[in-house]
């Protein structure tokens, strides 16, 4: 289904499945199909609700630099769950996506009932050096997308041992990446890529949340491992799971340890909670 926001962008969404709000939140460059994989079994005990990011995958794609920031990336959010009638919902974010379920449950603690923050961060990501980050915008604005991939692919920053044991072994996953990498926006690229690398620590504001909280994280994820162990650290009473053999993708590159995970603390909410 198309969902409206109220800037007139066009969101791409899918929901399936009964229960509890679920909304799971990919991140950068990625899609909604993160995650189809495991939604139909999340399904059999929530109302499970995906959807592709303005700039990425099905939804629109605005020229204009203003319409993307991770602030307007957690209101579509917020929007996509009120336009289904989802008061309050159970919340998943990754890496980017985690960014704008921070933001989102920050601005509005009430209506999320239990967050999961998945290989991201709290602030900016150690290791992105902003000057790089700016070349690339500059590269996607001026050269185009494929130029910037061929430039990412060389300098390959998330691939770890089991996302290339992934690409040799999974039967095309290499062709699903190259997929969304096409779908995706230059100007999103530019605009979010230079907000990230430049975000504001807002690990100690995390420290205010009453919510149940799991942290996930694959064990090879270098650049995300420590800011993942901060949150759950810093969050009162937050569970961290570390995905063993997994990198900055666990649910593609360790999908039974991931799904035990999630669905192991989503059936341990209280009653109430569902």
């Amino acid at each position: 289904m198309r969902i409206t926001a109220d800037d007139g962008v066009q969101l791409e969404v899918k929901e399936c499945g009964s229960g509890p709000g679920l909304v799971l939140v990919h991140g950068f460059g990625g899609a909604k199909e993160d995650f189809a994989d495991h939604v139909d079994a999340l399904g059999e005990h929530h109302r499970v609700v995906v959807f592709d990011h303005r700039g990425h995958g099905e939804s629109d794609k605005p020229d204009e630099s203003g319409a993307y920031s991770l602030d307007r990336l957690a209101m579509d959010t917020r929007q996509v769950a009120d336009a289904l009638g989802l008061d309050r919902f159970r919340l998943l974010g990754h890496s980017m996506g985690g960014m704008v379920a921070r933001r989102l449950v920050l601005a509005e603690p009430a209506s999320v009932d239990a967050l999961v923050l998945m290989n991201t961060s709290a602030g900016p990501v150690p290791g992105i050096d902003p000057d790089l980050v700016d070349l690339g915008a500059e590269i996607a604005l001026t050269e185009g997308m494929p130029r910037l991939k061929q430039v990412q692919d060389e300098l390959d920053p998330l691939a770890t041992p089991a996302y290339r044991r992934l690409l040799e072994e999974r039967p095309g996953y290499a062709q699903y990446q190259e997929r969304k990498w096409a779908a995706l926006s230059p100007v999103m690229w530019a605009t979010l890529a230079r907000e990230i690398a430049r975000q504001p620590e807002q690990l100690p504001a995390l420290a205010g949340l009453t919510m149940p909280v799991l942290v996930i994280v694959g064990e090879q994820d270098e650049q995300f491992f420590t800011c993942c162990e901060a949150i759950a650290a810093t969050i009162p009473d937050a569970r961290c799971v570390v995905i063993p053999d997994a990198g900055h993708s666990p649910q593609f590159e360790a999908p039974h340890a991931w799904f035990e995970a999630l669905d192991g603390f989503l059936r341990e909410l209280p009653v109430a909670l569902a």
